[in-house]
């Protein structure tokens, strides 16, 4: 089996962008587009991946190095940009033996399947040529045949005759062929061009020349091999590759309000009959259990929520588990460290953090409760509070089975209240609660009849 170098090209300024970052670091689908080139061609059992940089050179490699040793991903400059030949010869000293796979940045959407129907193609006969018929060839290379249908060139539209331009077999940019072949080659290029630029496409007529036979494959469809050069292309691929998830979704099984109203940043994994309605958004790798129905305008990210869930209307869930047959919302924020046990409640307007919710456990509405442990049957009243950082340190705060937290209350951490204890309303609770005790602790009410309320002296109104 030949092994496989990936040259990714991602030098260019991306004017068209009209922003301070690199183009191929803007995101689709919450991930930057040169990564999405980067996950497909790493499940390809590539030897090396080489990304040619320029513009915004610092900036590709704090985002990536990271990971470039698990990538296996190597870093080429190309100080001046001289078109795709020019940035192709950075890499050429440190190719391996075999294949050659040429890929850009700025093209996010490529698919696994097309690029190995692709490599097949290739042996020190052969070399191979990604193409895409196209209504509106506009701005693309053409690709001209001769009388038997071979492919003898790629002209680029502003060297095309007129004749040329009426070709709709267009040139994706996209191509594979051996090491040998493409050492053989790339050094004769020739800027002689309306551009003054190597252009990478010229090997092919170089091929044709040589006896070299070259196959041709094309994209399941056409935003496969679509490029980006401004904000408006970016949000068309966008909604391409959000429709394409929405599609996949419904094939499993899920009922989507509006397939073009939702947005998966990562991974989305469905069980059997969920229903989600408009507008929500999904980060990270998140798992929603059968028959979870989530309502419109939620964000869940990297969370997990379990079957028989409700996840009413705008509610934010992230790094959180909910076990199942729990009720969310409306307007909840579960922040990270949120567990829910079984048939726990998170209702309206509360928000938590670092808590462990017991099974059948309530925590209804308006309340703050972080650094918590709540036990089975617990009932958190409107406005509760637990008082969780000093200014320097985060405490917590332990609540038994069957605790009654009456509303309006503050229980200062670090506080344990026992099973069955009951908080009276409006209570400051800073002292440990034994089980099966009424605590109550507020200022006695007194009433003065008659009392007349102050008004202002006559000066004054």
């Amino acid at each position: 089996m030949m092994s496989l170098d990936v040259v990714i090209l991602a030098a260019g300024q991306g004017t068209r962008m009209r922003s301070r970052r690199p183009k191929v670091l803007h995101p689709l689908a919450g991930k930057p587009m040169v990564r999405h080139v980067i996950d497909t061609a790493v499940t390809l059992d590539t030897n090396h991946l080489h990304l040619v940089i320029g513009h915004g050179g610092d900036q590709l490699r704090q985002a990536l190095e990271g990971d470039a040793d698990r990538l296996r991903l190597r870093f080429a400059l190309q100080e001046e940009q001289k078109g795709t030949g020019h940035a192709v010869a950075q890499v050429l000293d440190k190719l391996g033996p075999d294949k050659v796979l040429v890929l850009y940045g700025d093209v996010p959407l490529i698919r696994r399947e097309t690029l190995v129907s692709l490599l097949e193609e290739v042996d020190e006969g052969h070399m191979a040529l990604l193409t895409v018929t196209l209504d509106n060839p506009s701005g693309y290379g053409r690709i001209v045949r001769d009388t038997q249908g071979r492919v003898i060139a790629i002209v680029e539209q502003k060297d095309a005759s007129q004749d040329q331009l009426g070709i709709r077999e267009c040139n994706t940019g996209i191509m594979a062929m051996t090491s040998t072949q493409l050492k053989r080659w790339l050094p004769r290029l020739s800027a002689d061009n309306a551009q003054g630029e190597y252009y990478l496409t010229d090997v092919i007529a170089m091929a044709a020349q040589e006896g070299v036979g070259i196959a041709t494959a094309q994209p399941a469809t056409p935003s496969e091999v679509e490029g980006v050069n401004n904000r408006a292309q970016l949000a068309a691929l966008e909604r391409a590759y959000q429709q394409e998830i929405a599609e996949r979704l419904m094939v499993e099984g899920v009922a989507l309000a509006d397939p073009t109203r939702l947005d998966v940043r990562g991974s989305l994994h469905c069980e059997r009959d969920v229903e989600i309605d408009v507008g929500c958004v999904f980060e990270g790798e998140v798992e929603l259990g059968e028959g979870v129905r989530i309502g419109p305008y939620c964000v869940i990210r990297q969370s997990h929520i379990g079957a028989g869930s409700v996840v009413e209307s705008h509610s934010i869930i992230e790094h959180s588990v909910a076990a199942g047959h729990n009720h969310i919302g409306p307007f909840a924020r579960l922040r990270p460290g949120t567990h829910l046990a079984a048939k726990a409640k998170v209702g309206n307007f509360v928000e938590t953090k670092n808590v462990q919710v017991g099974e059948a456990s309530k925590i209804n509405h308006l309340s703050y409760v972080g650094d918590a442990t709540l036990g089975r049957d617990v009932n958190i009243g409107a406005g509760t509070i637990t008082c969780n950082y000093d200014g320097a340190n985060k405490h917590r705060t332990e609540l038994g089975d069957g605790v009654f937290i009456g509303s309006n209350s503050a229980l200062v951490a670090p506080v344990s209240i026992g099973s069955g204890a009951t908080i009276g309303a409006g209570s400051t609770i800073s002292k440990d609660v034994a089980d099966n005790t009424l605590a109550v602790s507020r200022a006695r009410q007194t009433s003065k009849n008659g009392w007349s309320r102050p008004t202002k002296a006559a000066q004054d109104q």
